[in-house]
């Protein structure tokens, strides 16, 4: 997990880490410093998925049919104008995928793959 919020968050912790190697001067002071900060991200993590999904909840009691189709259409929306965006991006003749594109593609998705599955699965356990 710590692998995955340091790719999504461009290496929080590591950058963290850093700090803290340069401010402490023990071993023993740097590696409570270090844990201490991963425990702090890995519960805030944790509590903005919990706010998340209380307002996908709210979103799916809702009886109005655009509170509950938003973010799908806007998903739908963004995803097709990258798309068009990068597949056109300086390809007149031949089709070459800008490298630039690349870590965006894989970010998009890790987020996507890792909120369904994981969250169905989750959904899944809460329903038993």
């Amino acid at each position: 997990m710590s692998k995955l919020l340091n790719f999504l968050g461009g290496g929080v912790i590591e950058k963290l880490g850093n700090v803290v190697d340069n401010l402490s001067t023990s071993d023993e002071e740097r590696l409570a410093a270090k844990q201490a900060m991963e425990e702090v991200l890995m519960q805030a993590e944790v509590q903005a998925q919990q706010e998340v999904t209380k307002r996908w909840e709210a979103d799916m009691r809702s009886d109005n049919w655009l509170s509950k189709n938003i973010r799908p259409l806007i998903c739908i929306f963004l995803t097709g104008i990258f798309v068009v965006i990068s597949i056109f991006d300086g390809n007149v003749g031949s089709f070459n995928i800008s490298p630039s594109y690349i870590p965006i593609y894989q970010t998009l998705l890790i987020t996507v793959y890792g909120a369904y599955f994981a969250g169905r699965s989750i959904e899944k356990i809460k329903k038993k």
